[in-house]
């Protein structure tokens, strides 16, 4: 039968499971519109380009279900990249649809046509141009595959105006979705691996980003309790196992890494690095974190392996499988727990080394303010971090004791997801808190997002921790001994009023300088998002030049907490 390329795309994203989309109407991108009116897809208007990926992604990490993010040509679509290279790197598929100009005008620099399959080759596992659309059905069929398949991310294909109207034969039942390969692992190399473990004396498991991906963590925490070995989280896989598990040994790193977690690596002779990448900001200086330990690494991409240094066993597989068939040879072998003296000690040794929270001056200690999150929301609630120190203190002092509820940019670090991260998991799950702690700074990129979940009465929870610095760069600047261009006194002294902006925005807003009035500040906006529909977000007055715990090397952590 005929039909525009436009419908027939439509029609290849519903049967592919493609339910929800964050996108931007545009005249470049309006014969696909014409066709998503009437699909079973809910659309959602964004406010910017960007956040419609960075909404995407955060409903993909929620739901593990892709999402559309479209938008029309030129501008709009290059405002993609930054969403397209945040979901690149921490491995989410999101599936991102651009508008083009008419085929016969690509070379002519008309208005609002840019080259965006060069643009975003670096940051997609493929970018196309659909330039006929007989085409559209094979390009659409491998865009699902490849986002699906290996290690997942994102693609892009650029729809121009005259492909979308241009009509051809087309049946939506000769469409087929491609099956995904499964990566086993060399059991061989599994077998290998059990006798490592089996012949060390304090090996540690690292679980990584891998593993959130996989939906193996519940795995992961039985294979560790079969063999009593500590389970180090990557801030990628943070509630992967609960924080109060015996077996719980923190993260390791040099920004978000916890005291417990440098400790229990640095006492350990064998590394299992399960669907994790070895990232610079988790090893720190590499001889020290290589030194004096072997390391087993599991991961899907063989490209991963041996990319930042070589390990003593690689083994290439999807990590599920791989935990899965290290339980079955464990079992095969006999092999016992490895050492239950030294995980018996962990949790006091948890306790001993966890950092300080409960500070009670005012303005606020940043520690205080994750303390009383903490303290205030279930374990069903989603986070959302972008970058800087309060992702820093995020990752170091929340507490997260579920797999897919905390949901960070990891690897891109970046300022402006939070927010349309926070209600794309709002609008996976919403009978489920979404709540974004983001600096005074960070809350001015892609905060006009705060009125899209406003209007579509889908409630985020915004924590605003502000210290009236760029909080992180003057630390950085300290290290060389200058500090330039990082004081924002006006976001405290009422130049700048959050309350105002996040009223304006839609939200119920109110500012607080004490732990009594964020406990209050905290149930009040639990109640009222659920009775109103409306967000909700709290101004905390922060100490303006408290430091992060960090340093260059996971054995040179400075701490830079008050003592009290």
């Amino acid at each position: 039968m005929k039909m525009t390329a436009a419908q027939a795309m439509v029609e290849i994203m519903c049967k592919e499971g493609i339910r929800t989309a964050f996108g931007i109407p545009g005249a470049a991108i309006n014969p696909v519109y014409k066709y998503m009116e009437n699909a079973p897809v809910e659309h959602f208007t964004m406010r910017h380009e960007e956040a419609c990926v960075h909404a995407a992604d955060g409903y993909q990490r929620a739901k593990h279900e892709i999402a559309l993010a479209i938008c029309s040509a030129g501008p709009g679509a290059t405002n993609f990249v930054t969403g397209l290279y945040t979901a690149f790197i921490d491995s989410m598929p999101v599936l991102c649809v651009v508008g083009q100009a008419n085929t016969n005008q690509l070379k002519q620099e008309p208005f609002q046509c840019v080259d965006m399959p060069s643009i975003a080759k670096t940051v997609t596992k493929k970018a196309w141009c659909v330039m006929k659309a007989e085409d559209l059905p094979a390009i659409m069929n491998e865009a699902f595959f490849l986002m699906r398949e290996g290690r997942p991310g994102p693609v892009l294909i650029e729809f121009p105006l005259d492909v979308q109207k241009a009509e051809f034969d087309f049946d939506i039942d000769s469409y087929v979705p491609r099956e995904i390969s499964v990566v086993t692992p060399d059991i061989e190399k599994i077998k290998q691996a059990v006798k490592m473990i089996g012949e060390s004396k304090s090996p540690a498991i690292i679980m990584g980003g891998g593993c959130i991906i996989s939906e193996c963590t519940d795995q992961v925490v039985e294979f560790a309790e079969m063999l009593q070995i500590p389970v180090i989280t990557t801030y990628q896989a943070k509630g992967g196992i609960p924080e109060g598990h015996p077996l719980n040994a923190g993260h390791v790193g040099i920004q978000v890494g916890q005291p417990i977690g440098n400790r229990v690596f640095l006492d350990s002779d064998l590394i299992l690095g399960i669907g994790n990448r070895f990232s610079d900001r988790h090893t720190g200086d590499l001889k020290t974190y290589c030194e004096g330990r072997k390391f087993i690494h599991i991961n899907i991409e063989p490209g991963q392996i041996g990319m930042v240094f070589a390990p003593d066993l690689s083994i290439v597989a999807d990590a599920k499988l791989a935990t899965e068939a290290l339980i079955a040879e464990s079992k095969s072998a006999g092999l016992k727990s490895i050492n239950p003296d030294r995980a018996a000690e962990l949790p006091a040794l948890r306790a001993e080394l966890a950092r300080k929270t409960d500070y009670d001056c005012a303005p606020l200690m940043p520690h205080r303010v994750f303390h009383e999150i903490n303290a205030a929301f279930d374990d069903e609630t989603y986070f959302t971090a972008g970058c800087g120190i309060t992702q820093i203190w995020g990752g170091q002092l929340q507490t997260i004791n579920k797999a897919r509820k905390y949901l960070p940019s990891g690897g891109a670090g970046t300022l402006g997801y939070e927010i349309p991260a926070a209600f794309g998991a709002k609008v996976a799950n919403p009978d489920c808190n979404s709540v974004t702690v983001v600096g005074d700074f960070g809350l001015t990129f892609m905060g006009e997002e705060i009125a899209v979940a406003s209007a579509f009465k889908k409630p985020l929870i915004v924590v605003v921790v502000n210290n009236a610095y760029l909080g992180l760069i003057r630390q950085n600047q300290k290290g060389y001994g200058f500090e330039y261009a990082v004081e924002m006194p006006y976001n405290q002294d009422g130049t700048i009023d959050y309350v105002k902006l996040g009223e304006a925005y839609g939200c119920v807003a109110e500012r607080v300088f004490s732990p009594e009035e964020l406990q209050a500040a905290l149930v009040r906006a639990k109640a009222s998002t659920v009775a109103s529909g409306r967000c909700y977000l709290i101004d905390a007055l922060c100490a303006k030049t408290q430091l992060c715990d960090m340093g260059d090397s996971i054995v040179n952590i400075k701490s830079w907490a008050p003592e009290e």
